[in-house]
């Protein structure tokens, strides 16, 4: 179907999508996402309307986006192009910017950063975040960002790590563990140190072993590995035994 899609016109495939079954119509969509034509791109434009299809149906087009392994700076644009300035059903709104990220992220790897889709789709999410209203909504756009992974926006992530609330605290710390090792540098381990031995306020559990988890598995140094070990002595005993298998494993 997707070889077929791929060689089709975009009225033939705008017409399949309209007279398909509904029980098929968002494996129809699918294919049509995998087929990353310009034609079934074009027909999935039209076929796709954000205000009125159900929201599974939408939610099935932009994991379908977010998953393919390949995508194209148009499959970004259409994404783009149905989650700018509408009223969106707050699931589906959330799901779209996670995507935006995953897509960023991927057209980043295969040395695509410099399309103007996305440039838009990083100034989405990190306006988004700007905005955001409440710790959920940063929350997702947090997590948008450990998808796209782009050394640039580590900056904005650290702030979000070390000054957030709780939620959002844990949330910039995980997308900083999306990042490859070479991109976690001194800045980053400092305040990752910051957040552990707790030197500048009082940090929840799972923040604290998020950060020594980045230190850890990030070439960690030796005065790393010591003042963690000491500071089990402090923990409760679940957090400590986590923390000393975690080094154990990496001495292994």
């Amino acid at each position: 179907l997707i070889q077929m899609l791929r060689g089709a016109k975009k009225r033939d495939v705008l017409q399949l999508l309209r007279r398909a079954p509904e029980a098929m119509t968002p494996f129809v969509v699918e294919a049509a996402v995998a087929a990353q034509s310009v034609a079934s791109l074009a027909a999935l434009s039209d076929f796709l309307d954000f205000s009125k299809d159900p929201k599974s149906l939408l939610e099935k087009f932009l994991y379908a986006a977010a998953f393919s392994p390949r995508p194209s700076g148009d499959l970004l644009r259409l994404v783009l192009d149905k989650l700018d300035g509408k009223q969106l059903v707050p699931e589906v709104q959330e799901t779209g910017i996670v995507a935006v990220g995953s897509l960023v992220g991927k057209l980043c790897r295969q040395k695509l950063c410099g399309l103007q889709e996305v440039e838009h789709g990083v100034e989405t999410i990190l306006s988004g975040l700007r905005g955001a209203e409440n710790e959920s909504k940063a929350v997702i756009y947090l997590l948008a960002l450990g998808n796209a992974a782009l050394p640039k926006t580590i900056p904005t992530l650290l702030d979000h790590a070390e000054e957030g609330p709780a939620t959002v605290t844990t949330a910039a710390i995980s997308a900083l563990r999306q990042f490859p090792t070479q991109h976690i540098s001194d800045k980053v381990k400092r305040a990752m140190r910051r957040i552990f031995h707790e030197t500048r306020k009082s940090y929840e559990k799972t923040c604290r072993l998020a950060a020594a988890e980045i230190l850890l598995d990030n070439k960690p140094l030796p005065m790393d590995v010591i003042n963690i070990l000491l500071a089990t002595s402090e923990l409760e005993t679940e957090t400590a035994m986590f923390l000393l298998l975690k080094v154990q494993n990496n001495l292994r």
